[in-house]
């Protein structure tokens, strides 16, 4: 009797086809990976520069800043300049630090900035969703038309606009008040208007059918139906549009005169002011610019994964 064996089959694989498949594409070193590494980081370098160099000069001295213009890393470290801003120094120690002297009354400043951006931020944002729901959800004669003619405002730029608005802010009497230094941008942009109205045509018409069949008005579905509906959006566009009346400084610099309604940005040309003995104050300077972009700062890097994601989902490119 005989027997036959069958060949038995190596169950181990071999060491190239094992190394293989330890392999994964999307961690294979290529010239292209290193390229656009090296390039992402250039990018980051140059951005985050001009904001090193302003914490750099903000520690730094105004005797130091003269002797080491170019020096990489801060001078005589200190924190007088934040001092100076926040007037805790007195116009004989700001004078031999270099300082102009002049007082600044940053929290009368910061409060002004906070009322005037709110004020832009809930009118702004109320208003346009107002607009974009009637462009996108209502019907009525000429819509497409006057959208067409409103969107085409994005192409002039706000230079432009700039003249008449302060005659008319002057011949409404409000120069020199909060609502005139609101007033241009309170009610809506064409940008809010294009933001929101992309997102409001997202939402499926039967929803809005079934309310309108349950006897709703058209004001009740808008303030319970769309406006919860488009909370993402929404806030987000509150962020962007906070953020933007925050660092406004031509239009508040044209109407504002005294410090009763001066915004924080315009309140840093007081640094600037030449000193006798060393020129400007560039450590109180950036030290007052610090402070001022700091919470908005901290407001983008809260928010920035929710910007990103509903600018993606209205489709703006």
């Amino acid at each position: 009797m005989t027997t036959t064996t069958a060949p038995v089959s190596s169950t181990k694989p071999s060491r190239a086809a094992a190394a293989a498949s330890r392999e994964t594409p999307g961690r294979r070193f290529t010239v292209g990976k290193a390229l656009a590494w090296a390039a992402m980081i250039l990018i980051m370098l140059f951005t985050l520069l001009p904001f090193y160099w302003v914490l750099r000069t903000a520690l730094s001295s105004n005797a130091g800043i003269t002797a080491h213009p170019t020096s990489l890393l801060p001078v005589d470290i200190n924190l007088r300049g934040f001092a100076r801003v926040f007037g805790m120094q007195s116009t004989k120690e700001a004078l031999a630090d270099g300082g102009s002297g002049a007082a600044i009354n940053f929290w009368l400043y910061l409060r002004n900035s906070v009322i005037i951006s709110t004020l832009v931020t809930v009118g702004q944002v109320f208003f346009s969703a107002m607009a974009a729901y009637s462009f996108s959800r209502l019907r009525w004669k000429g819509r497409d038309t006057v959208f067409a003619v409103f969107l085409g405002a994005l192409m002039v730029p706000s230079i432009f606009t700039l003249l008449p608005n302060f005659v008319l802010v002057k011949q409404l009497h409000l120069i020199d008040t909060f609502l005139g230094v609101a007033l241009p941008t309170m009610f809506m942009t064409p940008f809010a208007v294009f933001f929101l109205k992309q997102f409001f045509m997202n939402i499926p018409r039967e929803l809005e059918e079934a309310a309108l069949l349950d006897g709703a008005s058209k004001v009740r579905v808008f303030f319970t139906l769309i406006l919860p509906m488009a909370k993402a959006p929404i806030s987000t566009l509150a962020i962007l549009t906070y953020i933007t009346a925050w660092n406004d400084y031509f239009w508040p610099l044209l109407v504002s005169y005294t410090d009763s309604s001066r915004v924080l940005t315009v309140a840093l040309a007081v640094f600037r002011s030449q000193a006798p003995q060393t020129g400007p104050d560039w450590a109180g300077l950036m030290a007052a610019t610090l402070v001022a972009a700091l919470p908005m700062l901290l407001l983008f890097m809260a928010f920035a994964r929710r910007i990103v994601n509903s600018i993606g989902f209205t489709g703006i490119k």
